[in-house]
């Protein structure tokens, strides 16, 4: 089972997983879901941590 660090949303199902991305802030793995991916995906990508947004 996996949990959202941005939303707290779990999932299990691994075909659902695959959609998840993942980042790594100060050391530390965080998995996002889909839906807090597209949502903050421009944060992601001008790498930006999770506390910002």
């Amino acid at each position: 089972m996996r949990t959202c660090d941005h939303c707290g949303r779990t999932e299990d199902d691994p075909a659902v997983l695959l959609t998840w991305s993942t980042a790594v802030e100060h050391g530390r793995t965080k998995n996002f879901c889909a839906e807090c991916s597209r949502r903050h995906l421009r944060a992601m990508e001008g790498k930006l941590d999770s506390a910002w947004w």
